[in-house]
């Protein structure tokens, strides 16, 4: 089998939509599989819609998720320049040579001419296309002597370079993922290749990067399906081998119909971005700063229009680089599944070595000015991760382990304090005072002991004593809970909520 290298080619137009993501992701297990190289390329030709900052998040993003390049921008290797806007000869020696060839031309029309002519055919119920019948009557090359031409180009009137699609052809093609496809190449418009910029298009550095870079797999969004013909026409003009196609299915809204946007996250609450991207006018969420961690946001990916054959749904990045194919890729789009997001996530912080989710929740506590303790911090993590989708989630049910309640749920204090409740709560604290050695079995042993000699049901004492400590009738076992604080702020809480129940 000959190399195989595939391409991550992102445009640097703004944050890295998880779509493309995905792309990145498919590209790097199906090179990973077949002991292949991943490349990342920066295709950065639509100068107007460059943002700055684009190409730095794009590589941070993919470090973060771990599908890092083994060459391309930022990672070296042998191909390069990999950003598109460094490769401007390269581009004008090929363009040149289809020139010579007769493949390409210049075409002089200018956009109020074509204007005018799409205007015109709207009007008879038609649709212009500058294709292999209208180019016979324009302003290009074609029908232009030579010398025009060159007084044109030498007067500095504006152009474009068009490709001469060939007419007449049945145009028969393969893709991985959708099976056999045809075109009648008559029904192909002649695409621009070179823009008024003097900068190649996308589809024309894509295909000489492809080539120059020996990539034998293009895998990407469907929506670069219909640019597939032309993009065959073009190996078949030069006289290149086209590299093997495959056309990955869109993520879906939550709904199911439509293109998963910005939009759909901002307004049902979740992100799209695997970073937070920040503007002048506003912020994006990103799975990162919303708490998610990679792997789950990998494994969560990796099964957005993927499906194993089998029932398992957990996979490492190792895991997914051993059993991925792309014959498994589905044609259809993928729904995607927020909650099915958070539910990952949930997984993997299970799963997840306990030293990892302590080092993540005490960064928290760092920005909280609380001191760490790892033994502390480590029990805290251990307690109550099972109960978290997030590890912020663990500081929000558990940061009463770290500042004591001074005010307390008023409808659990309303349910809970009765007349003789501080009385109960008085006589449990003599008990506790003797309460040795201190620790969960010998409090709950305590408790017990309490409940039967004062001849009271349970929520008697357990309902007072866990509003004392968590300041809300919530929380994991209360005997754990006090071990962990120690006796000497169990009395402390207790004296602040009587202080407070009694008004």
């Amino acid at each position: 089998m000959s190399t195989i290298r595939v391409r991550f080619a992102p445009s640097p137009t703004g944050p890295l939509h998880m779509g493309g993501a995905r792309t990145a992701l498919f590209n790097y297990l199906f090179a990973k599989k077949n002991n292949g190289d991943f490349i990342l390329r920066i295709e950065d030709t639509d100068q107007k819609r460059f943002v700055p900052g684009a190409e730095d998040y794009i590589i941070e993003s993919l470090k973060w998720t771990g599908i890092i390049p083994d060459e391309g921008q930022g990672f070296g290797g042998d191909y390069g320049p990999y950003r598109q806007s460094e490769r401007s000869e390269i581009y004008q020696k090929h363009i040149q040579t289809l020139l010579d060839e007769g493949k390409a031309y210049y075409a002089f029309d200018t956009a109020e001419e074509l204007d005018t002519l799409r205007k015109e055919a709207e009007s008879k119920g038609e649709t212009f296309s500058y294709n292999h019948i209208s180019r016979a009557k324009l302003n290009n090359s074609l029908n232009l002597s030579k010398e025009e031409v060159e007084q044109f180009i030498k007067e500095g009137k504006e152009y474009v370079i068009r490709f001469k699609i060939p007419a007449g052809q049945t145009l028969n093609f393969n893709d991985i993922i959708r099976g056999n496809l045809s075109v009648e190449t008559s029904t192909l418009d002649d695409k621009v290749l070179f823009k008024s910029d003097g900068l190649p298009t996308y589809h024309f550095a894509n295909i000489v990067d492809d080539h120059l870079m020996a990539i034998s797999h293009v895998i990407r969004g469907e929506e670069w399906l219909p640019s597939m013909p032309l993009h065959i026409l073009l190996y078949e003009a030069f006289g290149w081998n086209a590299p093997k196609f495959a056309h990955l299915p869109l993520i879906l809204k939550p709904e199911g119909k439509g293109k998963l946007s910005k939009r759909d996250g901002d307004k049902f609450g979740f992100p799209v971005f695997p970073l937070e991207w920040k503007t002048e006018e506003s912020t994006s969420a990103g799975y990162r700063e919303n708490g998610y961690l990679p792997q789950a946001f990998v494994n969560m990916l990796a099964l957005l229009g993927w499906n194993p054959g089998t029932e398992q749904e957990m996979f490492s990045l190792e895991e997914l680089c051993e059993i991925f194919d792309l014959n498994k890729v589905s044609k259809s789009g993928a729904r995607f599944n927020p909650e099915k997001a958070v539910w990952f996530n949930h997984e993997y912080i299970q799963n997840t070595d306990e030293k990892v989710l302590v080092e993540e929740f005490q960064k928290i506590l760092k920005s909280k000015d609380i001191s760490l303790n790892n033994d502390f911090d480590s029990s805290v993590v251990s307690l109550l991760k099972e109960r978290a989708n997030f590890v912020k989630d663990i500081w929000e049910i558990g940061s009463f382990f770290y500042v004591a309640p001074t005010n307390f749920d008023e409808k659990a204090v309303k349910k809970v304090w009765k007349n003789d409740t501080a009385e109960v709560l008085n006589k449990f604290m003599e008990v506790h005072k003797t309460i040795e050695p201190y620790s969960a079995e010998k409090i709950h042993d305590a408790v017990q002991d309490f409940v039967k000699a004062n001849e009271i049901g349970f929520g008697k004492i357990m309902m007072p004593l866990r509003l004392a400590i968590v300041g809300a009738l919530q929380g994991p076992d209360i005997p754990v809970m006090m071990n962990m604080l120690g006796k000497e702020e169990v009395n402390n809480r207790i004296n602040t909520f009587l202080s407070f129940a009694k008004g």
